[in-house]
């Protein structure tokens, strides 16, 4: 039996179906979670809670699944000063490669390994175990990873050095978000024309134009308009750590950029000359 101990942080609208699976997989986390429904529903599931998230750092294995970099930065150092030798610190969050090039400045004194874990998917799929994880660093380290990731993961893709999952990632939602615009200017070029967005993404689902950003819609329940407003708030934080990547390797990804950010969607200022080195 595997005696890992596994800590959590961030059971939100993603992380919280993740402890369920972890859970469901016979694995006990111990979880810091702010809002007490969480906790409740998750603590009668079989988890442990803790008062504050430096507590997990007695785990041997933490995961993160925060929004975005700010609430990485904000929490990930005060548990990885803490973590002893040997154990790992898990992040699930999409954002810059120099925010993981920073955790390694605090783990790697400490023999802490640092793994960069962005996903593909959504709710749904994790509560089916078929989640889409990317892994990126030290061999070891993504292999105990793989290990506990694997109760929500059915598909996961092992990229390479600290960073390169990120990256992967970053360009993977880049062309998700063009190819979501160009969906759109179809869907809304469907309407003007008498066919109706659910009958166009009827036939997108079995046509050469189809893509897993209208099957994304489709799924979704919403019309087009209402899953615009919604996915634009990730879509846009997303292009921005794009940007921000692109300019810390110095890596012209300009035209992607530009491509996703022409359409219905407003996700921000175009791609400027500063980013097209």
């Amino acid at each position: 039996m595997d005696h890992t101990r596994i800590g959590f942080v961030g059971a939100g609208k993603i992380g919280e179906p993740m402890v369920e699976r972890l859970l469901a997989a016979g694995r006990h986390p111990a979880v810091f979670a702010r809002r007490p429904e969480v906790r409740d529903r998750l603590t009668r599931l079989g988890a442990t809670m803790v008062p504050t998230a430096e507590d997990l750092a007695t785990s041997d294995v933490v995961i993160a699944c925060l929004f975005d970099d700010a609430q990485l930065t904000q929490v990930a150092g005060g548990i990885i000063e803490r973590m002893t030798p040997g154990s790992v610190f898990v992040s699930h969050t999409t954002g810059s490669p120099r925010t993981i090039q920073r955790l390694n400045g605090i783990g790697d004194p400490r023999g802490v390994a640092i793994v960069d874990a962005p996903f593909s998917g959504t709710p749904e799929l994790i509560r089916q175990g078929t989640l889409t994880v990317l892994l990126a660093g030290a061999d070891d380290a993504m292999n105990r990873s793989a290990e506990i990731v694997g109760a929500y993961a059915a598909t996961i893709h092992r990229m390479g050095p600290s960073g390169t999952a990120l990256s992967a990632k970053l360009l993977n939602n880049a062309l998700f978000a063009a190819c979501t615009q160009v969906t759109l200017s179809a869907l809304k070029a469907a309407t003007d024309l008498g066919i109706t967005e659910h009958a166009f993404l009827d036939l997108l689902a079995d046509a050469s134009g189809g893509s897993a950003a209208s099957r994304y819609i489709a799924a979704s329940g919403d019309d087009a308009e209402a899953y615009s407003r919604r996915i634009s708030r990730y879509l846009t934080k997303d292009l921005d750590a794009a940007t921000t990547a692109a300019d810390d390797l110095a890596v012209d990804i300009g035209e992607l950029l530009a491509a996703a950010r022409l359409g219905p969607m407003d996700l921000g200022e175009p791609v400027s000359a500063a980013h097209t080195r």
